[in-house]
């Protein structure tokens, strides 16, 4: 799919939850108001892969060393020395799954707990960490409020 010139790329490797258009739109339309929060000018692609927590376990598993499913994660490969026309920022992995269990969790739709993991995703893919300190945290944490509520989805 693409917005604002951006290309995202949907696979869906999960049954339990069916992956409507409104979906697909919402994580487009939340990569792509990342990607201008941020001020991002070059039109850049972005593979999301949509999934179980079992698969998402393994994955956390295997690259984090943490034996647990997660909600989501991300496998930045941007490189801005080596930019052709497009950017290739990376890979974004969501449990669907464990996104409907923690949306139930925290009293809020399913929607906006898809938006608020792509935004998230979408910030690790440029750079921020928040496992890095306090203030790292705190300013990525505004910036994911921010832009969810320029989707006009607040909490």
């Amino acid at each position: 799919m693409r917005k604002n010139g951006h290309d995202v790329f949907i696979t869906n490797e999960q049954d339990i939850i069916d992956v409507t258009k409104e979906i697909k739109s919402l994580i487009v339309s939340a990569i792509a108001e990342s990607l201008k929060y941020e001020k991002v000018e070059k039109k850049c692609e972005v593979s999301v892969t949509l999934c179980d927590n079992d698969t998402i376990h393994g994955l956390n598993r295997e690259y984090r060393g943490v034996d647990r499913p997660t909600d989501v994660l991300s496998f930045p490969i941007f490189d801005e020395d080596d930019m052709g026309s497009k950017a290739v920022l990376g890979d974004i992995v969501l449990s669907l799954e464990k996104a409907r269990a923690q949306a139930e969790e925290y009293g809020h739709s399913f929607e906006r707990e898809i938006a608020f993991l792509c935004v998230h995703s979408m910030l690790h893919l440029l750079g921020y960490d928040h496992e890095e300190g306090r203030a790292q945290e705190s300013e990525m944490f505004s910036r994911q409020e921010e832009i969810l509520c320029n989707m006009g989805i607040a909490r």
